[in-house]
């Protein structure tokens, strides 16, 4: 073991859409997590692995923490909020701004349950003016005792090298958990369901993303190309054919842009066939929530 060597756990938090994919997938290098304009994008913890020579850091990103509507949201807020306990080093990312909402307010009443140091990561602020940057950390100093509080832009890279930097200061000294090379503990079925969920949350209208999951039926190698049957699962009728769309045009704009990122991530040609199904409430199912991969432990 190399001395003066840190490892630990780091979990991100924050409200839906702060970008703590986007944050995460910079650090990495690396597409791994899902990235959406829409809320709610991720829903299991996801585990990235960043080595440098100081130190190791094994990012966990969590769904974000809000109120929950249903046994999906009750199962995403549990793991956010049980994660924070479980770590080293918490990151809350948050907008720029000087006001602070119910949501944050619910985040810090979460914060002030947990021993970990929390570090303020306010992300955006390539949207703002950075004579501003100051009274945004003026208003969340205020409301809790932060560790550290550093201001990135997760989409530029902005200040993103200085929060590598902070996260290993609160790091504990000790051997890396994985080699040098892993950048994530997730199967690449899992990450390719999630890449075809991603492509279906970009091309579709609002109200259906919330309502669709992914099935990989089968994945399998056969001279050189890898091929995929997967199905798009959605809770009504009238949402399988927009899905579809007209003359399956939908579909297979899902299909080529998934692809894309499917043969980037497995460095070879894929052939991928998408189908569509309608599972009533599936998301108030555990049964259905154990099928599309949402572990039980997580579900308590």
């Amino acid at each position: 073991m190399k001395e003066n060597f840190k490892s630990g756990f780091v979990t991100l938090i924050g409200r839906p859409n702060v970008g703590k994919s986007t944050l995460m997938n910079h650090l990495i290098g690396q597409k791994i997590a899902i990235t959406s304009n829409k809320p709610q994008t991720t829903r299991n913890r996801i585990q990235t692995v960043l080595t440098t020579e100081e130190g190791q850091i094994v990012f966990v990103d969590t769904p974000g923490i809000h109120k929950a509507k249903n046994k999906l949201g009750e199962y995403m807020v549990n793991i956010a909020e049980r994660s924070l306990n479980e770590v080293d080093v918490v990151l809350w990312l948050v907008e720029p701004s000087n006001f602070i909402g119910a949501g944050e307010k619910h985040i810090i009443e979460q914060l002030k349950k947990v021993k970990t140091p929390v570090i303020l990561v306010i992300n955006k602020i390539d949207m703002v003016k950075r004579e501003e940057i100051l009274a945004f950390i003026d208003t969340y100093r205020k409301e809790y005792d932060f560790a550290e509080i550093v201001p990135v832009s997760a989409r530029t890279g902005d200040n993103t090298d200085e929060l590598v930097k902070v996260i290993l200061n609160y790091l504990p000294y000790g051997p890396q958990f994985y080699d040098e090379d892993t950048v994530t503990d997730q199967p690449e079925r899992q990450i390719v369901t999630e890449l075809i969920r991603e492509k279906a949350l970009h091309c579709l209208n609002e109200e259906i993303p919330h309502g669709i999951a992914v099935a990989i039926d089968q994945m399998k190698m056969n001279k050189k190309v890898c091929h995929i049957d997967a199905t798009i699962i959605c809770e009504r009728d009238s949402h399988k054919g927009i899905i579809i769309g007209k003359q399956g045009s939908m579909l297979k704009k899902i299909g080529s842009t998934a692809r894309y990122e499917i043969e980037r991530l497995l460095d070879c040609k894929v052939n991928l066939k998408l189908w569509v199904k309608v599972q009533k409430n599936w998301r108030d199912s555990d049964y259905m929530m154990k099928n599309f991969g949402y572990r039980e432990d997580d579900m308590s």
